[in-house]
Order: structure tokens, then sequence, then C-alpha cells
């Protein structure tokens, strides 16, 4: 079954279709199920008879696609061409196809009604190539085909912009925001800390856009920094199951991983691109399972690659590349059980040359592009916009002068940007809390199986501050639901927000007497939440829909 933002993208794109004569884009972060909304469009076009080609660069995506078409629809008939697939077929209904064994057989396709192009922002803006090659043969043999293209970064790092009214794609007709999936359980939270080890890249010069790789590697490869940077990251991971590591070249990423190795911390082992297939796959489905924890790689393990387990990165790479630095954070994103977020350990200074991963900076093309300041908390490294007055990982407060914006000096500084630009947001104030009240909330107009939350109302005076916690929801929602309610009582844990009351009314709850609140947008957020202090209410539990430690209306309280 598709989810809902899955739907809205294979709407937005037919109704482009009917609409429009040219080309669009779809544009879904990493983890949102490209391949479904791929899948869904070919189920459509067979539908009407429509002939499809399905294009992609690895054969990784290729076979994800071919197994989520048989998983959406069994009956659906399509062809695989991919010579590192061991597959020629060319299907009348679908054809999915690597890029490099096709580009110079269009004419064997015959007409194609529908082009659909995974990770669309590798197509050059102009010039030849495979891409261009096999998209002008097939547009020769039918000027009408029409072509989607999908990705999670439309931009390239030569030309900005993948659509445009002189390019092949003209407009996005659906984007997908990452922090939406992220608040509705279906992205799992990025969280920033800069490491203290800084590398200096002033004699690293730039050619093609981007760092040149051999002296990028001599400045990565230095046997005293990889210590320290490694020393940094076995200390920031103790508590992570698996640390999926980014390199520059073979040598730094051999040297990484033999003083990991011999930090004794977990296993590590290294991928390459020359790795054997075989001993590359066994190394990836260890690493899956949980047997490895440190997975350290070189220019591999980026597009197409899927970890669900995976709860930290350490990127030890710098790059000028916006759509690389968005690829090695995304390996974090999907979620998984028992995994509440994924730390990214940036040791190259990309967060603040690009900005967070769901408001990357395209640069334009002859420009210089505009740097922003931003702030590490001296007390746990988290990576805070400079505006904050107080660290919401731990509660630091920033002194005054602590508080004024901070200049990027290339040399020195690794990482000084959040990950999510969500992050960036200035903080309020301390507040005391003298009371607090908790209700049963159900969402205004909500259909009438959407779970309900339990509405913590802290009053702090002349301030009120509302939280929502959500017992009843699946995913990244209920994790934090978990964790918020551990630290509050000793009983078990709910599933419902009727169970939560009763235990309230009947046990008692801790309740902070401190709390931070961070302005986010019209709202006011609790960040943080300490100084319990246990109190128990006397008397019989109430109904499903009373309110506990406070005097409250009764009833089914519902908000916009």
């Amino acid at each position: 079954m598709l989810r809902p933002y899955q739907s809205a993208a294979i709407d937005a794109a037919w109704e482009y279709m009917r609409e429009k004569k040219d080309n669009s884009v779809i544009v879904a972060p990493t983890g949102s199920g490209k391949t479904y909304i791929i899948a869904q469009l070919i189920k459509d076009a067979s539908m009407w008879g429509g002939r499809v080609v399905l294009l992609s660069h690895v054969k990784e995506l290729l076979q994800q696609s071919a197994d989520t078409l048989k998983k959406l629809d069994s009956s659906l008939s399509y062809g695989v061409y991919s010579a590192g697939l061991n597959s020629r077929e060319i299907h009348d209904n679908c054809t999915i196809a690597g890029i490099q064994s096709v580009y110079q057989r269009a004419e064997e396709f015959g007409r194609v009604d529908l082009i659909l192009i995974d990770e669309c922002h590798l197509i050059p803006l102009d010039g030849e190539g495979m891409y261009r090659t096999f998209l002008a043969g097939l547009t020769t043999i039918n000027p009408d085909a029409r072509m989607v293209g999908l990705t999670a970064t439309p931009f390239r790092l030569s030309s900005g912009l993948i659509c445009g009214p002189n390019n092949l794609f003209k407009e996005t007709c659906h984007e997908i925001g990452i922090r939406e999936l992220i608040r509705d359980g279906y992205l799992c939270r990025l969280r920033s800390k800069s490491g203290i080890e800084k590398t200096d890249l002033s004699g690293v010069h730039i050619r093609g856009g981007d760092f040149i790789q051999s002296e990028l590697e001599q400045a990565m490869t230095d046997q005293g920094k990889v210590a320290l940077a490694c020393s940094e990251i076995a200390e920031k991971t103790q508590d992570r199951k698996s640390v999926l590591v980014f390199c520059v070249g073979v040598d730094h990423t051999k040297l990484v991983h033999q003083v990991l190795s011999e930090m004794d911390l977990g296993e590590a082992r290294y991928i390459l691109g020359d790795t054997p297939s075989d001993e590359r796959a066994e190394s990836i489905m260890a690493f899956k399972a949980g047997e490895i924890k440190f997975l350290v790689n070189c220019q591999v393990l980026t597009t197409g690659f899927d970890a669900p387990n995976i709860d930290a990165i350490a990127i030890l790479r710098p790059t000028m590349s916006p759509g690389l630095w968005y690829q090695m954070c995304g390996r974090g994103f999907r979620m998984s059980p028992g995994k509440l977020d994924c730390v990214i350990l940036d040791f190259g200074g990309n967060a603040l040359r690009h900005g967070p991963v769901d408001d990357i900076t395209v640069p334009k093309k002859g420009k210089e592009q505009e740097r922003k300041s931003y702030k590490e908390c001296p007390n746990c490294q988290e990576v805070i916009s400079y505006r904050a007055d107080v660290c919401p990982d731990c509660g630091y407060f920033f002194k005054k002068e602590e508080r004024e914006p901070r200049g990027y000096n290339h040399s020195r500084d690794s990482s000084d940007a959040p990950i999510l630009s969500d992050e960036t947001k200035p903080y309020s104030e301390e507040c005391n809390v003298q009371n607090v009240v908790y209700k049963h909330h159900r969402k205004k107009n909500a259909p009438e199986n959407h779970p309900a939350t339990l509405m913590v109302i802290y009053d702090c005076g002349l301030t009120k501050a509302f939280e929502w916690v959500c017992l009843e929801h699946q995913g990244f929602a209920r994790g934090k639901a978990v964790h918020w309610w551990a630290d509050r009582s000793d009983q078990p844990v709910p599933d419902t927000v009727q169970d939560a009351l009763v235990s309230i009314n009947t046990y008692g709850l801790k309740r902070p007497q401190k709390i931070v609140l961070q302005a986010d947008g019209k709202y006011i957020k609790v960040v943080k939440a300490w100084d319990f202090i246990y109190e128990l209410t006397v008397g019989t539990p109430r109904d499903q829909r009373g309110t506990a430690h406070g005097v409250g209306p009764r009833g089914n309280e519902s908000a916009s």
C-alpha cells in the first residue's frame, strides 16, 4: 500500500503530463520510497497500453525496481536489460535498463511512450553522453515520448538546478519534504556533531568544481590526524551499533580501517571500488545484520546503498559537491526498529559549505557561495545556529559573548552547520514549571482511525507550553514517546492515551520543574525538561477523556 505522499507524487506526475507537453521531475528524499513511486507509474502506464523504459546507472537500483514491481503486482510483465545483472531483455510493456548497457541501442526498443529516469540529476544539461545519446534516439522514434525524472538532489555541481526553461526537465511537478517525513515518522532524524580534530585544506586546490582528489587525500591521510579522528569517532559512537565511514581515497580508507581495527571497538571492514563483488556482498550483508560495527568505504556506498540500521555516519571526506554531501548524509535517513536518530560526524566542513540537508544552498555558476555562521556547543559538540541561546541537546546556556556570529575559516573549521534546517531557529528562555495538565487529544477534522496523542500543557506563569506525546503512533514518533514516558514513570509504557491517563491518575508521574522552550514558527516547542519531582494524584482513575495533574475541561479536546 502506497503512503499518502507517494500517491500525491504519482498524481502530480500524471496531472503534469496531462496539462503540459514537456518533462518534469519528482524530488523525493533518500529513504522515502522512490522505487514504489516508479513501480506505480509503470503499473499505471500498463493499464492504457503504454510502453515504458526505466533508466538507472547502477545495477542495485535496477534490481530494487524489478523486485518492487513484482511485489506491487506480480501480474505485471517487464524485462531487465543490464550487463551487470546478466540480463538482456527488451519487453513490450516495460524494460528496466542500465544506461551503460543500452545507450547505443535505442533503435532496438522501438516506440516508447514513457521514459522514467532514476537519479536524473546525473544527466548533463547539454552536450553528449550516454543518457543524451539514448534519449535522443528514443525521441527520434517517438517525438511525443514523455519523461519523468526522480531524484533527491535536483541540481548539478557544474550547472546548478536541473529544472529550467531551456533544460531537458522544465519543472518540479512534486517535491516531498524531508522535515515533513521526519515529523510523520517515515524518516529518521539526523543530529550533527562536529569533529574536534580540524583539517587544514588551505593547500588543496579546486578543479572542475571540487577538490583535487590527490591533494585532498594527501591532506586527509595523515597518521596523527587519522588517529585523533578515529578516537573521536570511537568516543561519540559508543552507544551506536552501525557506523558508516566515508573516506577520500584508497590509502585514506585503508588507514582509517587499520586504526579503527586496532582500537578493538568492534569489527571493522572496508570496501573499495575494486573490492571483489563476492567479498563486497558478504561485508554488506554482515553490516546490515549487525555483525560489523564499522564499515569504511571510498566512493562506493552512496547511491543505491540501503542499510536502515545505520545510526552513525562519520564523514572524513570534504567535498564541494552538494549532491555528494546529501547522498552521504542520506544513508542515515531510513528507519529501523529501536533506532531513534542518526548522528552525523562531519570532519570535512561540509555542513557549513552546503547548508542543512533539507535546505542545501545550490551555488550559482561563477559565483562564490554565501557562507553561513554556526557554532558548536562547547559541552557536547552539538552543531547549532550561532543565534541559539541554549543547546537543545544538553541544555548548555551560552554566555553573551558566545552568541555572536562566528565566521568560517576554511583552514580550521571542520563542521559548523546543523544537519537539518529547523535546527537553525533561535531558542527562547528557561522557564519554571508551576503545574502540568495531561489531556486526551485528537487532531481537528482527523479521520476516526487517526491515532490520538497525550496533550501535555506546562503552566509556566504567564507562559503556557504544549507538548504532544505520540503513544499510539508508529516509528520515530512512538520511539520518542517511549523515551518521554521512561523519563517520568516506572510503570510500563502504555499503548494508548487512555491507559496513560489511568496510569497517571493511579501511580502519578514525575513533573519537571524546569523546561527550555524553543520558537518553532508560530508555536513554542519544549526542547528540554529536567529537575523532576514525583507527584501522586489521589483518587479514582478517570475515564479516557479526563485530565490529570490539574484542572482542565473534560471531554475530547480538538485542535487544528
